[in-house]
């Protein structure tokens, strides 16, 4: 049920006569669960409204109206509670956490409608026909989902769920109804790598024409794994067997339809592919080509610069794995930014151990640490803002920016993680006014 909480002047929820406080029953019969039933039907041309009013009344009336019209209808609740993961996957990340950090990174989502919204990868294993239903129902599409392999039984030792040998029926219904679909394997080594990756890759290509990209992530492992399952971290030599099978799976394909995380290429020594590798970057949330845009952004933005001083000594913050690349970005603008001078501090994540060495997973802690270690007195320092949670100032720790400049004694700038704004914090004065 939808309660409204507003009613656009002159639309058509107006002329219906609904008001504050009515609750939207259903669409077409369909119960309205939440938001993505209203977003759905409020596009279509005909539908029928059920309605239960203040009084207690019912009804239901017959919708005709223009494509691009609307009811004009906010709601009290979106009613978009997240649905999370009874899994117990031997390679989540959340199962590695420490205690004693802010309770939303405890949260395991395994929720099909975030999956479509936000992009967020789902296992699937917790759908109900209903859900399958509804999904068809409403076209909720693209998915992005956890398939981890195309081997039921690993599946099911993977993801510690019995049911989870459902994955190749759930796709085939989907890929049947035209859901497109965008896939993740995390590469757990010994466990779903060498010839279980070739088996998944090439039966979510051939089968599955609405599978449109499978991504391969590295497990992400802290030092808090104790009692959990063994798994060997990647190595440089590793990482370059992975993208050589690869490569070779998508020659076989004729198409770039696997796509290696950026950590491989980094671990691996390699540069990272070109952009045209990445397509429209549909993975670019999973660390799939995050680094090809930003360089593609960093080369486009330095052709627009002439003339520009900036007389600063800055330290700009980075993790260890993307540490070389992010050196050879700020040579660039050195070069063309007269007077700047950019030193990149590799911060090493000691707070979860040093196998966790991305950038966005740095903590206020250890920057703070490192930048009180760092052998130069700069003007200011510049981060991205994936190091903090999404528009605050609050890092994974607990601190906050203000922690940084207070314990440091210098002013922080924080980049939107594009390249542009990469290019205007290290060159320009008023950057962030």
């Amino acid at each position: 049920m939808l309660t409204i909480e507003k009613v656009k002047k002159n639309s058509i929820g107006e002329e219906l006569g609904l008001e504050k406080g009515d609750v939207i029953l259903a669409f077409d019969g369909h119960s309205a669960v939440d938001i993505l039933d209203y977003l759905f039907y409020d596009e279509r041309e005909f539908f029928t409204l059920t309605v239960r009013q203040k009084n207690g009344d019912e009804s239901t009336c017959e919708i005709e109206k223009d494509e691009d019209e609307t009811l004009g209808l906010t709601f009290k609740d979106d009613n978009l509670s997240i649905r999370t993961c009874h899994n117990k996957c031997a390679f989540c990340f959340i199962d590695q956490m420490p205690k004693g950090l802010r309770d939303t990174l405890y949260v395991k989502d395994d929720d099909y409608r975030q999956s479509f919204l936000c992009g967020n990868f789902v296992t699937l294993t917790n759908l109900t026909d209903e859900d399958e239903e509804r999904i068809l129902r409403l076209n909720l599409s693209p998915l992005y989902i956890s398939v981890h392999t195309m081997n039921g039984e690993l599946r099911k030792k993977l993801t510690g769920n019995r049911f989870a040998d459902k994955i190749a029926k759930q796709i085939e219904l989907f890929s049947a109804h035209g859901i497109v679909m965008h896939t993740q394997v995390v590469l757990a080594r010994g466990y779903n790598d060498g010839k279980e990756l070739e088996y998944t890759a090439r039966e979510l290509f051939k089968h599955y024409p609405y599978v449109q990209t499978m991504a391969v992530v590295p497990v992400g492992m802290t030092k808090f794994r104790e009692g959990l399952t063994k798994i060997e971290d990647i190595d440089s030599l590793y990482a370059k067997e992975v993208l050589d099978q690869i490569r070779k799976l998508n020659e076989e394909f004729k198409t770039d339809f696997i796509q290696p995380a950026d950590e491989f290429y980094f671990r691996a020594g390699l540069e990272v592919e070109k952009p045209t590798f990445y397509g429209n970057f549909p993975q670019i949330e999973n660390g799939v080509g995050t680094t090809a845009k930003f360089k593609k952004e960093i080369d486009e933005t330095l052709l627009e610069i002439e003339n520009r001083s900036f007389n600063k000594e800055i330290l700009l913050i980075s993790g260890t794995s993307a540490s070389k690349f992010i050196k050879k970005q700020a040579e660039k603008i050195e070069k063309k930014v007269e007077g700047v001078k950019i030193d990149v501090l590799a911060v090493k994540n000691e707070f979860f151990g040093e196998s966790v060495n991305c950038t966005g997973l740095l903590t206020g802690g250890d920057i703070i640490n490192a930048v009180k270690n760092a052998p130069k007195n700069y003007d200011f320092i510049v981060m991205p803002c994936h190091v903090l949670r999404e528009k605050t100032d609050l890092f994974l720790d607990g601190k906050t920016v203000g922690d940084v400049e207070k314990e440091t004694g210098k002013k922080v700038r924080i980049t939107d993680g594009s390249g542009e704004s990469f290019v205007g914090a290290l060159s320009l004065e008023d950057y962030g006014e």
